[in-house]
């Protein structure tokens, strides 16, 4: 997580900022002021003229049943509206007693329950809760995108797991010498009292966590250890000039250690220097599988975070390589991206791409229009320092292509 600086108090621009043959409204709020709204038949207007452009642009193309609203901002939540515009194509959130789960499902209910195809949804409610909850996000300051994702995610996953122990029957335990079974995340955990209970696997789990394997090599005696552990996302370091796929293969590189060990031996103590290798790999890779960006990096020279602008470029279709079998070169499509505007870490906004129904469709607060496939790629980053554009991709969405599950 980020340090946080207090924030800063830039006012609402009317203007609109030319970037990659779109405009980019910057009357989402940069960083401090809630917006104004003179009527409530102002805002329908609006609505109206936003909406029937889209439908205009997909005319008889417009998918039966679908929905697309933008989202109304509450000073500084574009963070949030970015990532919901995801899980408005999930359809995985369930009811249940009022929590911040109950309030993404609600959200949702609204917008499939609008008689109109296109339009403007306020997600008060979410948000409240968010506040409520989670003092982080209270303030007006510029909030992460990929920690709020982070959050809601690990949240869901709470709650679902205290639904299903409530719900559930008290589960059968078996006994400590029966080898432990293998499941969805993992062998089954050992309780204090020498028995195994099975692990709660919700929807999350299944739709987004995988499972990495660290290995280390010994280079003097050749043995080799292995340790899991589950992932929801994966952050990559980023280079400028880039790949998803080189950056893929950088987080998977071959890295050399060196251990010091103290031995002791005849009351004569010496120090022996250990050499062994380590490495990183997709043992198995999740249905959907989120790559965030690290864009922000702590400069020491500087004393704060910059954001690096680099170009680096993800394909519409994605191979991995860098996984053990039988999970060689699994595909993956792209399907959305959250992308940050702005030059700096401490403010700026986001909006997001998200594809339905083989249309691209851009999402900026309550402003929602169809673009080309080609525009994608205008959000791969800069190749220069300095630039003009920015407006970069910070987190990818890509959904499997095959079977993650063998």
């Amino acid at each position: 997580m980020r340090e946080r600086e207090a924030p800063c108090n830039l006012k609402k621009s009317s203007d609109r900022i030319e970037s990659n043959n779109r405009q980019i409204r910057k009357d989402s709020y940069l960083c401090g002021e809630s917006p104004i709204r003179e009527n409530g038949d102002t805002e329908a207007r609006l609505m109206g003229a936003a909406g029937s452009k889209l439908e205009k642009a997909l005319g008889d193309q417009f998918p039966e049943g679908e929905r697309y609203f933008g989202f109304e901002n509450f000073g500084n939540t574009c963070y949030c509206n970015s990532v919901l515009q995801y899980y408005t194509s999930n359809k995985s959130v369930a009811d249940s007693e009022e929590n911040l789960m109950t309030c993404l499902a609600d959200l949702f209910s609204q917008i499939s329950s609008q008689k109109k195809k296109t339009g403007v949804i306020a997600p008060k409610r979410f948000v409240q809760r968010l506040k409520k909850q989670n003092e982080l996000f209270r303030s007006y300051m510029h909030q992460d995108a990929h920690e709020f994702l982070n959050y809601l995610l690990n949240e869901v996953v709470d709650i679902l797991e205290k639904e299903a122990k409530a719900t559930t029957k008290p589960e059968r335990e078996t006994s400590s010498s029966s080898s432990p079974e293998k499941i969805a995340n993992g062998p089954k955990a050992p309780l204090a009292n020498g028995v195994h209970k099975e692990p709660v696997v919700t929807w999350v789990h299944n739709i987004f966590q995988g499972i990495l394997t660290n290995e280390t090599r010994c280079l003097r005696c050749e043995t080799v250890t292995a340790r899991d552990e589950t992932f929801l996302d994966l952050s990559l370091d980023i280079e400028q000039n880039s790949s998803i796929t080189s950056c893929l293969k950088n987080f998977s590189s071959t890295e050399e250690l060196f251990t010091t060990l103290l031995r002791t031996s005849s009351s004569v103590t010496m120090l022996q220097l250990t050499r062994s290798t380590k490495r990183m790999k997709i043992k198995k890779p999740p249905h959907i599988l989120v790559i965030h960006l690290k864009r922000f990096k702590y400069m020491e020279q500087l004393g704060r975070y910059k954001k690096l602008s680099y170009r680096v470029v993800f394909p519409l279709e994605l191979k991995l390589s860098n996984t053990v079998e039988p999970y060689t070169d699994v595909e993956y499509s792209l399907f959305a991206v959250v992308v940050h505007v702005g030059s700096g870490p401490n403010h700026g906004h986001y909006v997001s791409l998200v594809k339905s129904h083989n249309h691209w469709l851009f999402f900026d607060d309550e402003n929602v229009e169809m673009i080309e496939e080609s525009a994608v790629q205008t959000f791969f980053g800069s190749s220069q320092e300095y630039s003009s554009n920015t407006d970069h991709g910070y987190i990818l969405f890509y959904e499997s292509l095959g079977p993650t599950t063998k």
